[in-house]
């Protein structure tokens, strides 16, 4: 146990360090073209590539472990037949999305002038080959992963991100946004290559083209299906957000970019903070059949969410404008593109917690053979809630409209997803818990009157002080807060701190 416990942490730390570089492409973007007609190219022309990649991959993935160790023919046999079905399907999609580009481009991205759309056009073209091999590259992690390589899977990240930050960024200086087209195809290219590289070895793999339609190829896409409309659900809010915001003025889509990646990425970190402890003892206590612990372990993990994330959450909140300025505040990036930016990363900032917490809680419905729920769920706040909220309130609100609609979307999946497992599998939040329910209501509310009060008075004009010292003050009172109110997790960190302290010394 101790040995895989090992291994999830150093997946994770190499999971963070991929998302830091992917991170930092997004604000180097930001100090090369601010928030305008060209942020917004580089930005759109991803979205259609990295929506498929993100909804094909993940579900062709997920569909082929769950088959890998059920299947009646020999495993190199399965693996022949799935890399055949994924290259032949990708191949077709990417054709047709290259093809219809121009008809697709204008219909979703309206509004563009000529340049614009040639500028994007161009990113697209060079952007969409990268999704065959994005695709592929998912499954050869699923591969690795079913078969224990995990450091190599999670690695293959990593790869792509530093390869597509460098080349990007180092060709925009010489070639401009064209730049970011092409460091996204070779760094899908260095990804698929470093795979390959690290499957050439296993047992069974076979990269041979297999036509047959065998029992097992029906089962994947059956399955597979599914967890695509479940995975397009999901990303239906990246969708959206481009879809309204190309409606408004230039530089609207980059700075919903910029705003929902700096709320996203502590939000990420955490959740997989927390995740690393939770979901290998969920699985274990589900198969054993241990509802008791199952049901603890919701509490826990929902709890560990809340302490991690709400302060994160209140901090970027107050102190949007500064975060924003921190990050991105250089080069042609510039105070008008901080005051677009900053109100949205303050209404993103409230949707920390429920994001994260629905992503948790998704998670006990697939432990109980349940993943059509949370996708209706989904369909019902995605496209009911959140269209309904953006549409009334982008006449008003602007950009900001689409992310009150993100914001509102969030909460009501958020307690829909709550209500049905509290409803259906007895998995309550309060109950047995309302004395430490309680507590957490009046950790909230004295640390958001901190935080504001912080915000208040403590005004600084060298945005570096003032972030440390906004941040320290921020943290300090939250310890403080938390220590006094006793929380079991504070409790029995300081006794393990403690009795650690106490054998070092003997």
């Amino acid at each position: 146990m101790k040995r895989f416990l090992k291994i999830i942490g150093a997946v994770a730390v190499i999971n963070i360090v991929a998302r830091l570089f992917g991170f930092l492409r997004e604000v180097i973007i930001g100090i090369q073209f601010g928030t305008t007609d060209m942020s917004d190219s580089i930005i759109n022309a991803y979205t259609i590539p990295n929506f498929l990649y993100l909804v094909i991959g993940g579900a062709f993935t997920t569909a082929f472990i769950s088959i890998y160790h059920k299947t009646k023919s020999s495993i190199r046999d399965y693996i022949s037949r799935t890399f055949t079905t994924i290259v032949v399907s990708m191949a077709v999609i990417t054709l047709i999305f290259m093809v219809f580009d121009d008809f697709i481009l204008h219909a979703y991205f309206r509004d563009l002038t000529d340049r614009e759309f040639e500028l994007l056009k161009s990113l697209y073209q060079w952007m969409m080959p990268s999704t065959i091999m994005l695709v592929l590259s998912t499954w050869l992690s699923g591969i690795l992963n079913v078969q224990g390589k995990f450091h190599l899977s999670s690695f293959s990240v990593l790869v792509y991100n530093l390869s597509f930050l460098v080349i990007s960024v180092g060709l925009s200086f010489f070639i401009g946004p064209i730049g970011y087209g092409i460091g996204a195809l070779i760094g899908a290219i260095f990804m698929i290559g470093f795979l390959i590289f690290g499957v050439r070895k296993l047992e069974n793999m076979s990269f041979k083209p297999s036509f047959s339609l065998a029992d097992d190829q029906k089962e994947l896409w059956k399955v597979s299906l599914p967890i695509m409309l479940g995975g397009a659900t999901a990303q239906m809010y990246v969708l959206l957000q481009r879809f309204f915001t190309n409606f408004l003025d230039a530089g609207a889509v980059s700075a919903m970019n910029y705003a929902t990646k700096v709320s996203q990425f502590p939000q990420a970190i955490l959740m997989t903070a927390v995740t690393t402890v939770i979901y290998p003892l969920l699985s274990k206590k589900e198969g054993e059949g241990d509802e008791e612990s199952v049901k603890a372990l919701y509490i826990r993990g929902l709890r560990m969410l809340f302490l991690l994330v709400m302060p994160i959450s209140m901090y970027f909140f107050f102190q949007s404008e500064v975060i924003v300025k921190i990050i991105f505040e250089y080069g042609k990036f510039n105070e008008e593109s901080t005051a677009y930016t900053a109100p949205l990363l303050q209404t993103f900032s409230l949707t920390m917690f429920f994001l994260a917490a629905n992503t948790y809680i998704t998670r006990f419905y697939y432990a109980k053979g349940n993943s059509m729920t949370p996708v209706i769920f989904s369909l019902i706040t995605v496209f009911g809630v959140n269209i309904a909220v953006t549409y009334a309130l982008i006449g008003n609100l602007g950009a900001e409209a689409v992310a009150w609609g993100n914001l509102i979307s969030a909460v009501i999946n958020f307690i829909l997803l709550v209500a049905y497992l509290q409803g259906k599998y007895k998995l309550n939040i309060v109950k047995s818990n309302l004395f430490q329910f309680v507590k957490f209501g009046v950790l909230t509310v004295a640390f958001v009157v901190v935080a504001w009060l912080i915000s208040k008075f403590i005004v600084i004009d060298y945005k570096w002080i003032h972030f440390f010292v906004t941040l320290l003050l921020s943290l300090a009172s939250y310890g403080v807060l938390v220590y006094l109110l006793k929380f079991q997790e504070v409790n029995g960190t300081i006794g393990k701190l403690k009795n650690k302290l106490l054998k070092s010394n003997k």
